[in-house]
């Protein structure tokens, strides 16, 4: 058990063990253990140790580990990080790459589990928004929800047209998003853009390069992030186009 465990356990034992005279006490308790800590009680593996595993069960390359399987750690995963404090635990687990990597997985079911865990990741949550933005992630949903496939290989150089790092097929084409994924992508960029503005505006910038100028308007226009009907005339022109497909 690590000292800062230990040391919680101790402290919420005294607290919570106070008593007077006659051997009662009618003070409320004054602190609570923290998940990590009560894990730790328990003698099982504390929330971070789950969300390690299930990232390393869904980034495995062991042929044995089904897509069911890792569907279903990335399912947990998901249900771990709705909690504010383990969401902001990506970072500190350095989880946050091999996530945003999942989004050009080769299967379209891993992409959409990991567009839904991002964007629960960051739904009210400054400091993951802020890491998605930092990490790129933004511009990779943008790319998702207009339909474009994030491609998992190191970007190839542009040619005959094409920019790089597209997702192209045996023809040469460039694959497009499936429309689920793409659904995913959209409810994700809802949750990050909001009330975060370096997040809508980066947002705005990569839809303007790819073209999509009537969700944001042109080049200058500032899309304010807290005004949640002016968010809303973005995000549901994306839902709206990508229902559409």
């Amino acid at each position: 058990m690590g000292d800062k465990n230990l040391n919680d356990l101790l402290r919420w034992s005294i607290e919570n063990t106070a008593s007077g005279p006659d051997g009662t006490t009618n003070e409320a308790p004054r602190s609570t253990l923290n998940p990590e800590a009560l894990a730790a009680l328990m003698g099982g593996p504390s929330d971070a140790d789950l969300m390690r595993e299930s990232m390393a069960h869904i980034v495995s390359s062991d042929p044995e580990i089904t897509l069911e399987s890792k569907l279903t750690a990335f399912d947990n995963l998901e249900q771990l990080i709705e909690s504010l404090d383990n969401a902001n635990l990506l970072s500190k687990l350095g989880l946050w790459t091999p996530l945003l990597a999942c989004l050009a997985h080769d299967e379209a079911e891993i992409r959409l589990m990991a567009a839904w865990c991002v964007g629960t990741a960051v739904q009210n949550n400054e400091p993951s928004q802020e890491r998605l933005v930092a990490l790129g992630g933004v511009e990779k949903l943008v790319q998702m929800a207009v339909g474009r496939r994030l491609s998992s290989a190191p970007p190839p150089p542009a040619a005959n047209g094409e920019e790089a790092g597209e997702k192209v097929n045996g023809t040469g084409k460039e694959e497009e998003e499936t429309q689920k994924v793409r659904r995913k992508a959209v409810y994700a960029l809802s949750s990050a853009v909001r009330n975060y503005q370096p997040a809508m505006d980066v947002c705005a910038a990569e839809l303007r390069r790819q073209g999509q100028n009537e969700h944001v308007g042109d080049e200058g226009k500032t899309v304010d992030a807290t005004d949640m009907d002016a968010v809303d005339v973005v995000i549901n022109g994306l839902r709206e186009k990508v229902n559409g497909a």
